[in-house]
């Protein structure tokens, strides 16, 4: 099993581009299962969870090819075994957004209870729920999500709020669902994040009709059929933080090629906030830390709030703040699997149930660490970069879901890490 070893102290400067992003592609490659034909997507990255998901459509009947520049043909002239099995689902949460499509396309659709990054509870039932709206018969059997219309969906009223905030990978199922269903279909408390409006943007240029794009309504017309479409996927708004929080660090700065800053505006803001400059350059943005870190306070919220997905990564970045930081989880309150991890670098980190205070400490100290998943590797990365010493990090498989190869794509910029087989 592979081991980042990452020697630190390091100060990183350069250019960096940012890849296309993973959230966005997964639902992207499963609406290609909505229209017969070959559909060709541009910036998909090479992700351990891409190269999941394509395996799980070659399962269901498709033929998919990729190229190393990130371009990836999809055939769904042919879905005839619509199952999500077990063995494929169990390694990525995502896989779940094949049900909405399947059942929209073949009338039945067998999944499995998904998998993925231990984070907390994440439950499907406002997939389940939003599908049974549009005329879905739903059960549960030995693991897996079985959802039937044989006669076809019918577009309706749905409301698809939960205990955090609206689900992300619900909206989509759902909206995905809808395309094809008879009538017209509404989502309330549909999510914002730019990766549904990027999926939504997708559908639309394969002939669906959804108005209302990033906002919590969503409208969408039920069509008769869909054609296959040639799409950009959007730039990867985690990779690109990680980034940013990478150059301010290690006290560096970085130019970042193909970000976009309207997407992040609320982590802009923190880094503003703390000493961190962050200013549009081209077509991405120059990130630049030349003082002291100022503390702040993080609260994890939906989009447009500040994401879940770069929480871990600036609890490192505060760890080195001049002050008491409080970083506040309102996403999954058991995100904290990084908090004991980052102690051992001797951090001074302190859980209070769905917050966790940091005082910030001087330096960092480089220590054997355990990744717990992914977006807690990218926050140990971050933090041996800027720690005294020799930090190894232990199963990074982790990491390799959701950043591309990322000691090939810092070490040009002044990070010391290997990949090591231990």
């Amino acid at each position: 099993m592979d081991v980042l070893r990452i020697e630190g102290p390091v100060r990183l400067s350069g250019q960096v581009p940012v890849n296309g992003s993973k959230n966005a592609a997964l639902p992207i490659m499963a609406s290609a299962l909505l229209a017969e034909g070959q559909s060709s997507l541009i910036g998909v990255p090479d992700l351990s969870d891409v190269r999941v998901f394509v395996e799980l459509l070659k399962h269901l009947g498709c033929r998919v090819e990729r190229n190393d520049q990130g371009h990836m043909l999809i055939d769904s002239t042919v879905v005839d075994n619509p199952v999500g099995e077990y063995e494929i689902v169990r390694k990525m949460r995502a896989s779940i957004c094949i049900l909405g499509p399947l059942l929209a396309r073949c009338g039945r659709a067998e999944v499995s209870m998904p998998g993925g990054c231990a984070i907390g509870d994440r439950p499907i039932n406002l997939h389940v729920r939003g599908l049974r709206e549009l005329g879905a018969k739903i059960h549960l059997k030995n693991g897996y999500v079985i959802a039937e219309a044989p006669d076809g969906l019918t577009g309706a009223s749905i409301f698809l709020g939960g205990s955090f905030g609206s689900t992300v990978l619900g909206t989509a199922n759902v909206m995905m669902a809808a395309t094809l269903a008879k009538g017209r279909t509404m989502i309330e408390s549909a999510a914002c994040e730019p990766e549904i409006a990027d999926l939504a943007h997708c559908l639309n240029a394969m002939g669906a009709r959804i108005s209302g794009i990033g906002s919590p309504r969503l409208v969408i017309e039920g069509v008769s059929q869909l054609h296959p479409v040639e799409y950009t996927v959007i730039p990867d708004r985690i990779e690109a933080g990680t980034f940013m929080v990478a150059a301010a660090i290690t006290g560096g700065e970085l130019e970042l090629i193909n970000c976009r800053l309207d997407d992040m505006m609320a982590v802009v803001d923190r880094f503003r906030s703390i000493g961190v400059a962050v200013e549009k350059a081209g077509s991405g943005c120059a990130v630049a830390r030349t003082g002291p870190i100022k503390p702040a306070e993080i609260t994890t919220q939906p989009y447009p709030g500040f994401p879940t997905d770069l929480q871990a990564q600036f609890m490192a970045l505060l760890a080195l703040a001049e002050g008491n930081s409080v970083v506040i989880e309102k996403i999954f309150p058991d995100r904290f699997m990084h908090v004991a991890e980052l102690n051992r670098m001797a951090a001074d980190l302190r859980k209070e149930g769905p917050a966790v205070v940091v005082a910030g400490v001087e330096k960092l100290v480089a220590a054997p660490v355990m990744a717990s998943d992914l977006r807690a590797s990218a926050a140990l990365v971050l933090a041996g970069m800027a720690a005294e010493g020799t930090t190894v990090i232990n199963r990074v498989y982790h990491i390799d879901r959701g950043y591309e190869q990322i000691e090939k794509r810092l070490n040009p910029l002044g990070a010391k890490i290997y990949r090591e087989n231990a």
